[in-house]
């Protein structure tokens, strides 16, 4: 067994809460205060912390904890599972919550349940979401006091799945919000978003998955340590693991319509792109034949000595480029038309200062600002 590095050295946190239907008792304790536990009250016994082997070991002595569950508390990181031993059901499960800056934090969490005694061992004694149950407790609120031990492990178990829902709907906005700016401004970065929140649905659905297989083993317990009147509370318990499988199997189907959105949208405007282009491009052939035929060097070419020779072709090159225009806008959309008077207008302008050939240049580097804005 090797704590975890960056727990090494320090010793976990002990807290104890005895109850009963008559009384309460919440306190901070050490090894050494194991001894004075009263077996006619529910204990629930809370570890925080992996930092030191030696002091675990105890722990697992006076309790009679088997040396491989002992083993599987320190292997963090498993798949939640259930196993049973002598008088003793110990379960794994993955307590999932959400830091400051948004990003999802999984810790292991292990649970020994015995007839009198509920013992949690825990990854970081700072963070946790049995606070709910501790008020519970405190408070006399519900059954929780009046019932035994296996009452105590289901509510634990209770709140560590409950704390799925909050995390899978605040997911599920981000993607629902996510879907228009993906059909508005297909960018690199709504994909790279796309495959975060895949990435998260998957963790939240490994985490919480197996536990259905955990809930249906102490459905079916017939070790003693489960009451019959406390199977109902599982059962209902296993419809919450089933909700929530269901909520992010449903969030999983709307990001990959997201990522065939995103092509999809990609794909039209590399589409329109190429439609402009070809446009331009076709008006451009009947443009740049004529600027070649009279940019030949024979010297027996009447049209070359006419007074009015170059405001002649000049007014067939604009006459061919507005037939096509007006041809095309028949067959393509308005804004396409606009796009390529536009363009029009700034080979035109050109046209006046500088050769046939530069203001090519300009309109097909124009053409591309134009259709990317």
């Amino acid at each position: 067994m090797v704590p975890l590095p960056e727990q090494a050295g320090c010793k976990p946190k002990l807290q104890l809460i005895e109850y009963d239907a008559h009384s309460f008792q919440e306190r901070e304790i050490e090894l050494a205060d194991l001894e004075a536990l009263h077996s006619s009250r529910v204990s629930w016994i809370n570890v925080g912390g992996l930092g030191d082997v030696e002091a675990l070991q105890k722990l697992g002595e006076h309790f009679r904890i088997h040396p491989l569950a002992l083993e599987d508390v320190f292997n963090t990181g498993q798949r939640p599972h259930i196993d049973e031993y002598e008088q003793q059901l110990f379960i794994v499960l993955q307590m999932a919550y959400e830091e400051t800056e948004g990003e999802l934090v999984f810790e292991q969490v292990s649970l020994v349940l015995c007839d009198h005694y509920v013992i949690t061992i825990q990854e970081d004694a700072a963070t946790d979401v049995f606070e709910p149950v501790r008020k519970r407790l405190r408070e006399g609120l519900g059954h929780l006091r009046f019932l035994r031990s296996d009452y105590l492990a289901y509510t634990l178990i209770d709140a560590v799945i409950d704390q799925f829902f909050p995390l899978s709907e605040a997911l599920g906005d981000s993607i629902e919000d996510m879907e228009e700016d993906v059909l508005t401004t297909p960018t690199r970065d709504k994909m790279q978003q796309i495959h975060e929140f895949r990435h998260a649905l998957a963790q939240l659905r490994r985490a919480v998955w197996p536990a259905r297989d955990v809930l249906t083993r102490l459905l079916r317990d017939e070790s003693g340590l489960i009451a019959e009147k406390t199977k109902p509370f599982l059962r209902d318990c296993l419809d919450h693991v089933l909700a929530i499988v269901d909520l992010l199997e449903t969030y999983r189907d709307i990001t990959t319509s997201l990522m065939d959105l995103y092509l999809s949208s990609l794909s039209m405007r590399t589409n329109e792109i190429m439609r402009v282009l070809t446009i331009v491009s076709s008006i451009f052939i009947p443009l740049t034949f004529i600027a070649g035929l009279y940019g030949v060097n024979f010297a027996n070419m009447p049209e070359l000595h006419l007074k009015f020779g170059y405001p002649v072709v000049l007014v067939i090159m604009l006459a061919v480029a507005v037939g096509m225009i007006l041809f095309f806008k028949r067959k393509t959309c308005d804004s396409v038309y606009v796009t390529l008077f536009r363009l029009f207008a700034i080979f035109a302008f050109f046209c006046g200062y500088s050769s046939f050939a530069a203001a090519r240049n300009v309109v097909f580097a124009g053409s591309m600002l134009i259709v990317r804005c």
